[in-house]
């Protein structure tokens, strides 16, 4: 699918429309630009039936809410927040054991969908496809891109007697992807076929794993090369950084970077330079924080092209 909005989208309107979906309070999320579940649920033409409380739910809620118009028990990956302290979920593993005993199907939503374990990479460990699969739930969705590393892209895993019907749903052709998204979702794919050498190649992952003495080498760089540039007009500093995946993934994670801070007390000055950096052949974009330009060398794909391009401002 185009994305994975599309994907849970498709799963509920195939199996769903008329029928009632039994998911904890807790999980009733919205990842921005008006995705909410239970909006997404009344598009698909389904009843919202929620249980539990936002902190805790537990299996006998899902099981009082079992009925014969049932269509799923529905699990979501809080990919993009965390609710700690005094709480209690269901795993994927005893919903699906409750849906073998009770013969309806579980599906899980799992956001970013990670293919390998990231916690050998250094990073935190997240859920992934193969474990999810394996706790015996009957569709899984999640995104192309994020933790990935693809296009932006909605993939279903799912038994097959559920991916004929997602197949035939008049929907699917309205939300599939074009071939050039194909094209490049095999390609990211073919690279988990050498895990010895993804975090080389995968650019994301190579992003989020290279070493911070390598990002400080890059940043004493940049600085000498900016204060020449700008005539030592601003205050620049290498600092320590604390960089975040994005996209809706691991809200609280925080990675070890380095950033090149530049500090104007008139912020006019300041909002100036960013307009003049936003305004080059390939723009550069920092974040404000702190009343400071921050240029974080973890997001910097390519550290050469940004050398290049300061010599046109």
């Amino acid at each position: 699918m185009n994305n994975n909005a599309a994907a849970v989208l498709l799963m509920l309107a195939t199996f769903a429309a008329g029928k009632e979906v039994v998911i904890s309070r807790g999980e009733l999320i919205e990842i921005g630009g008006s995705f909410r579940i239970p909006d997404i649920m009344q598009q698909a033409g389904c009843k919202l039936v929620e249980v539990g409380t936002t902190n805790r739910t537990h299996l006998a809620d899902y099981r009082r809410a079992i009925n014969e118009n049932t269509a799923f028990l529905m699990k979501v990956h809080s990919s993009n927040y965390q609710i700690c302290g005094f709480t209690h979920s269901v795993s994927e593993a005893e919903l699906a054991q409750l849906g073998k005993e009770m013969n309806v199907p579980v599906m899980t939503d799992l956001g970013s969908g990670a293919l390998v374990d990231l916690s050998q990479y250094g990073l935190p460990a997240e859920p992934t496809v193969q474990e999810k699969w394996q706790l015996g739930v009957d569709l899984i969705s999640f995104s192309g891109d994020k933790l990935l590393g693809g296009p932006q892209a909605g993939i279903i895993v799912g038994k097959k007697d559920f991916i004929d019907q997602l197949q035939s749903h008049p929907l699917k052709r309205a939300l599939r992807c074009d071939k050039v998204i194909l094209a490049g979702l095999e390609a990211t794919l073919r690279l988990y076929l050498q895990p010895e050498k993804l975090a080389e190649k995968l650019t994301s992952l190579h992003l989020l794993t290279q070493p911070v003495s390598a990002l400080r080498q890059q940043a004493e760089i940049l600085k000498v090369r900016l204060e020449n540039q700008l005539n030592f007009a601003y205050t620049i500093r290498v600092e320590e950084s604390q960089a975040q995946i994005g996209s809706g993934a691991q809200p609280l994670a925080k990675i070890p970077s380095v950033a090149v801070t530049l500090e104007e007390k008139n912020s006019q000055k300041l909002t100036a330079l960013i307009q003049r950096f936003k305004q080059l052949p390939q723009p550069i974009i920092g974040r404000v924080e702190q009343n400071k330009l921050w240029l974080d060398l973890r997001s910097l794909a390519n550290f050469e092209r940004l050398l290049n391009t300061l010599e046109q401002l």
